[in-house]
């Protein structure tokens, strides 16, 4: 992860429709509240541009400074319908003033109502149903033990591989990262359950070949073959990328799938609601999943998350013994059937496949200005990702990403710390609610700060 220096530095003050920089960043009446969290929290907290945020009104996010920040990272790709939507914060108000807080799986009404609109808008609304949780990790290791289940219920032990991918990110819990493809985060775990198997991705770039014949192969070199696997999870596009699946790959991996009777999940905790220009990523490659991790975008705000899918695989678990605390919550609940409502009334899914037909050939155009140091880019609707290489190589190069991080982060553009496998990915996220004119102000700043920090680094070579 990135770590940022907190020593103020003086840059030029800005002042914009949407963006406002007046003092040294970081601020330097902040810094006791970095120096508090250094106490009081584990270092693994860190890692993030260093402001404090205080307040977040659609696309801007602002600190209690005066400084203001257009917001490309969504949190963490959360709030697709903007910040603070007042709607939002209304529906919340009035579930306070109604007195009910916290629910267990007692049922309220709210609960029937958003499980209603989450059936509604999945691949088939009379065969599926919706088991509500609070975290994506908690969606997607309910994936796995469900398709786990299933297998095991209908053809016996033999039937227990989980197929998933590599560079694969699926959560932070024993599940999720079992199922996960970044080696490095799992050295915690010890000896791995065999049963969980990755295959190469085909992202066309860190892998080449996007051929299904690969799938094919892997697991043939694995020893397992269709017969033998519960189920494939995939996100549906990587977060790391974001990377995509070719078309073609993915209606194979669906008909391979059905041949086996497979449970085929996709991981849609960070592509769901709009944010590639369809509701769920998956759709763009034309197939249907028998389960879908949901969270982050599903209210724009507080945490929420869920599993859609097929009823006979949800139906497995008898009454009480497949539940969690904090299921159906009312206040995320009622968070979650505002946002909904927001993305349908405003268009948003529309609305981030027509911003994206500005966004995308944007960051094209950019990539192709420096192809030796920004390897690839690549996204849908309003995700996007840069990835930045050591020049002539395909090497990640995590220190020029963080740069032109930093940079943006002086000039009043907001994005989380690069990502991707060694830090090299700078990811590209805003609201869906994000306007034209801020999105296109955004865009230049973005290439601003990239042609400052590359003219740097060849007038220090010069020098």
């Amino acid at each position: 992860m990135a770590e940022y220096d907190l020593k103020p530095v003086h840059v030029p003050k800005i002042k914009t429709k949407f963006r406002t920089i007046k003092t040294r960043i970081p601020v330097p009446q902040s810094l006791p509240i970095f120096k508090e969290l250094q106490r009081s929290e584990p270092r693994s907290m860190r890692g993030q541009p260093p402001i404090v945020w205080h307040t977040a009104d659609n696309f801007i996010v602002g600190d209690k400074w005066g400084n203001r920040w257009i917001d490309w990272s969504s949190g963490v790709l959360i709030t697709n319908a903007g910040h603070g939507r007042r709607e939002i914060r209304q529906a919340l108000k009035d579930i306070i003033d109604q007195g009910l807080l916290a629910s267990y799986v007692f049922v309220h009404e709210s609960r029937a109502q958003l499980t209603k609109m989450l059936r509604e808008i999945s691949p088939n609304p009379r065969n599926y149903t919706v088991f509500l949780l609070s975290a994506g990790s908690e969606a997607t290791e309910n994936c796995i033990k469900l398709a786990k289940t299933y297998a095991l219920e209908k053809y016996g032990p033999q039937k227990k591989y989980f197929v998933s991918f590599q560079s694969a990110f699926h959560g932070r819990t024993l599940g999720a990262q079992l199922a996960g493809g970044m080696p490095r985060l799992k050295k915690w775990i010890g000896e791995s359950d065999r049963s969980f198997v990755q295959i190469p991705f085909p992202d066309g770039y860190k892998n080449e070949n996007t051929s299904f014949d690969l799938f094919l192969k892997t697991l043939n070199e694995k020893g397992v073959t269709g017969k033998n696997i519960a189920g494939v999870m995939s996100e549906s596009y990587q977060g790391i990328g974001p990377d995509f699946f070719p078309v073609e790959y993915a209606r194979k991996l669906e008909g391979f799938c059905r041949e086996h009777d497979i449970v085929l999940c996709m991981d849609e905790v960070q592509s769901g609601f709009g944010r590639t220009g369809k509701m769920f990523c998956f759709e763009h490659y034309g197939i249907k999943p028998d389960l879908i991790a949901c969270g982050k975008g599903i209210s724009s705000s507080l945490p929420i998350s869920a599993v859609i899918g097929r009823r006979d695989i949800q139906d497995l678990y008898a009454p009480g013994s497949m539940t969690s605390t904090h299921s159906g919550s009312p206040l995320p609940v009622a968070a979650a059937i505002a946002n909904l409502k927001l993305i349908k009334k405003e268009r948003l899914v529309e609305r981030a496949a027509r911003m994206g037909r500005i966004l995308q050939p944007e960051i094209q155009r950019i990539q192709r200005k420096y192809p030796s140091v920004l390897g690839c880019a690549q996204g849908k609707g309003l995700v996007a990702g840069i990835q930045v290489v050591k020049s002539g190589t395909r090497t990640p190069n995590p220190d020029l990403a963080l740069k032109i991080n930093i940079a943006c982060l002086r000039k009043g553009l907001l994005m989380f710390a690069p990502v991707g496998i060694g830090g090299e990915c700078l990811k590209i996220a805003p609201p869906l609610t994000i306007s034209e004119a801020a999105l296109k102000e955004s865009i230049a700043v973005f290439e601003e700060a990239i042609d400052e920090v590359l003219s740097m680094i060849v007038t220090e070579s010069l020098n």
